[in-house]
């Protein structure tokens, strides 16, 4: 219905006569008001005949129905397993046009993206055997004896892009031994996902000109960034190359481009623009004292294990399997920054990635004083400061019950000795990663102003190199607690928390490569999320501990009741007790309380002594062993036998150092008893919410489905 035939208080009120309304003036309107009770039942009638028609479309109908529509061509529900996927509106929706081309590689492709939300692409294998030539059907590339001089099918050989020929391979795909096969299909999966850093500062090894584009001075690989692929057309996945996927760059890809570029601009040719396109789309920028990135052109693409040096022309070597930079000899810029693309497996940590449903929740109470810091924007008086120090001391001087925020607009590294930071009661202080809007003034037309509580919260992470502490004096008075929440931070050092009465702590989405301390402060409330830590030692006098979504590297030490979410601990475990889900605990836990709390659906080591377990790994496989054996209890079993079982079920992981894409990934020969273990048949550990097992699950359900007779069909993961 239009809005001019809209039965509103005032239209209804105006089909009454003019007697009516008269008199309906003159006692107050009560006829109006009833009208006006009328015109609201009659607008939830409209909305509601407006939905029944929009809920006909696959497009605009409700959430609810998207099944139903789906049921009426046949679809299968899948198990909604991430927000993305969570409605299968768009599967629905293209239903018909996938059954159309069921059976082709094009398809597969397109439904292991949307099934799954991973890049992907479709290998056929049994085009790749190698075969007598057909003299009717001469394929001049498909070669048995590969040419040594073409370095791209050489360095491809086994990936999704090899295009060499293979001999046959029997073994059966799905277990993932063989692929080289007449039925065999091929399913390449990219999971890891690629974050943005911009202008992001390089760590100096040393003040020679060697840098790394971590700022922490680790050894990672730079990713790519995919240019299309999300907007590419379905004919065109099966043909998909390196530069379509989120991966680690290649050498000798990026070095055979650059030296082309070379040679195209030495002879006024066109440039080829694969991975360097001269604007911020590029696969990394590199920075020297100057706001406009350095030239493509004046780049070197080379190995850096030894740190060697470029020479002039060059301005910046790079090497980015290593994410290493080097300068020439004698070439020392006060600052290098980098905008690059690096690998992880889920927004956790300090990193770039969106944050907004963690930090806008946070500003609940309206914020009284806000700054921001910046190394790269001009300084404000008592606004934006060039340091975090000078932000610190700022709101150290802010009365007691101020609600406060310091942002951090860059992601610069800041080498400072920080101060203390003082809360004081019921005083609130966010220290977050995120950009402050400028808009315009109301009262001053032509100026711009920066509204407190305006955060968005993406593409930063800067690095704070150096010990933070905290403090909250003792006030018995007041009943008030202070808070401090930290969001989007790499911090280099630790945290600190001086003896006082600190009421609660948030550590959101932050990274720290130190030991997280804290003193007496009996009322504390500590809470870890989506967060990495290097260690967490409290004192007796800290009465709650929350990790969920997280990793800790090492030992967790204290006389506190802790709660343990879907987490991964590599280290030790003491605590006062222990409640603990859907997590790995590598390290031995002991729980000096053990008739308070409960570990449920986790992996522990044997002899950890806790709380009792439900549906725990290895103790579950050894009990279900031991009563297929008929014995009372798993200690009955042989000691060769519980240490096979213990070893078999230990988790296993792509990677357990810290910097590397695949950190703290649980590996594709972890057991399923650990991969699949959780109480959802999730993976157990930190992962436990990208649900990989049913992401999997639902797309081998859809292969059944749109797979031709008699081909068979293999998963590979690529990352």
């Amino acid at each position: 219905m239009s809005n001019t035939q809209r039965f509103d208080t005032q239209r209804l009120y105006d089909l009454l006569p003019d007697i009516y309304r008269i008199r309906d003036a003159e006692q107050g309107e009560p006829l109006k008001a009833v009208l006006s009770a009328i015109a609201q039942q009659i607008a939830v009638l409209d909305e509601n005949l407006d939905q029944l028609y929009e809920d006909q479309f696959i497009e605009t109908c409700a959430d609810w129905v998207v099944p139903y529509l789906g049921d009426l061509i046949g679809y299968r529900s899948l198990h909604g397993v991430t927000t993305t996927l969570s409605s299968p509106r768009a599967e629905v929706a293209n239903t018909i046009g996938y059954r159309r081309r069921k059976g082709t590689a094009s398809v597969l492709a397109q439904l292991a993206q949307d099934v799954t939300g991973w890049e992907a692409t479709v290998v056929e294998f049994f085009q790749h055997l190698g075969t007598t030539q057909f003299l009717n059907h001469i394929r001049p590339q498909h070669t048995q004896t590969p040419d040594l001089r073409r370095w791209q099918s050489l360095e491809r050989i086994n990936t999704p892009f090899d295009c060499l020929a293979h001999t046959l391979d029997v073994r059966r795909i799905e277990s993932q031994q063989g692929r080289y096969n007449i039925p065999n299909i091929g399913v390449f999966l990219w999971r890891l996902q690629g974050y943005r850093m911009v202008q992001g500062v390089a760590r100096a090894i040393a003040a020679d000109g060697r840098y790394t584009f971590n700022p922490l001075g680790l050894d990672a690989p730079l990713f790519n960034q995919p240019q299309i692929h999300q907007s590419q057309p379905i004919s065109e996945l099966t043909q998909a190359e390196p530069k379509d996927f989120t991966a680690p760059l290649s050498r000798r890809e990026l070095y055979t481009e650059l030296e082309a570029r070379r040679e195209a601009i030495a002879t006024a040719q066109p440039i080829s623009q694969t991975y360097f396109q001269d604007s911020s789309a590029d696969v990394f920028q590199v920075f020297l004292d100057q706001p406009t990135a350095v030239k493509p052109e004046d780049l070197q693409i080379c190995d850096l294990s030894d740190w060697r040096r470029p020479q002039a022309p060059i301005q910046a070597a790079i090497d980015p399997v290593l994410g290493r930079l080097t300068l020439p000899l004698g070439v020392l810029p006060q600052r290098v920054a980098v905008t690059y693309t690096y690998g992880f497996s889920h927004a956790m940590g300090g990193g770039s990635y969106d944050r907004s449903t963690s930090v806008l929740p946070l500003l609940q109470r309206p914020v009284t004083w806000q700054v921001g810091v910046s190394q790269t924007k001009p300084a404000v008086a008592d606004q934006i400061f060039a340091s975090v120090s000078e932000a610190i001391a700022a709101w150290n001087s802010q009365p007691p019950g101020s609600n406060g925020i310091i942002a951090i607009l860059d992601n610069g590294t800041y080498s400072e000795a920080f101060p203390s930071i003082s809360l004081t009661a019921g005083s609130q202080l966010l220290i977050v990663a995120a950009d402050w809007l400028e808009v315009d003034h109301p009262d001053l037309p032509g100026q711009m102003q920066r509204l407190p509580g305006s955060l968005v919260p993406v593409g930063l992470r800067p690095h704070l190199q150096g010990d933070l502490t905290v403090q909250h004096p003792v006030e018995p008075q007041t009943t008030a607690l202070g808070q401090l929440i930290l969001s989007g931070l790499l911090v280099e050092g630790g945290l600190a928390i001086a003896e006082g009465n600190l009421g609660s702590l948030h550590i959101a989405d932050c990274t720290f490569r130190g030991t997280i301390l804290a003193d007496a402060n009996p009322q504390l409330a500590l809470h870890l999320t989506q967060s990495i830590c290097r260690a967490i030692t409290l004192s007796e006098q800290v009465p709650q501990l929350q990790i969920s979504n997280s990793i800790v590297e090492g030992a967790i030490a204290t006389n506190t009741d802790t709660t343990l979410q879907t987490s991964t601990l590599f280290g030790s475990t003491t605590v006062r007790s222990l409640e603990a889900s859907n997590s790995i605990l590598v390290g031995k836990a002991i729980a000096t309380r053990r008739q308070k709390g409960c570990v449920r659906f986790c992996y522990l080591p044997i002899d950890s002594q806790v709380a009792q377990r439900y549906r725990c790994q290895p103790e579950l496989a050894l009990t279900q062993r031991a009563t297929q054996l008929q014995l009372s209890a798993f200690t009955l079993l042989s000691a060769a036998e519980r240490n096979a079982i213990q070893a078999r079920l230990t988790p296993l992981f792509t990677s357990t150092r810290y910097g590397d894409p695949g950190y703290a990934q649980l590996s594709r020969r972890c057991a399923p008893e650990i991969r699949q273990g959780a109480d959802d048949e999730a993976e157990m550990g930190a992962f436990h919410d990208l649900y990989q097992p049913q992401r999997e699950m639902n797309l081998r359900v859809r292969l059944d489905e749109y797979l031709r007779f008699g081909l068979e069909a293999g998963i590979f993961y690529v990352t």
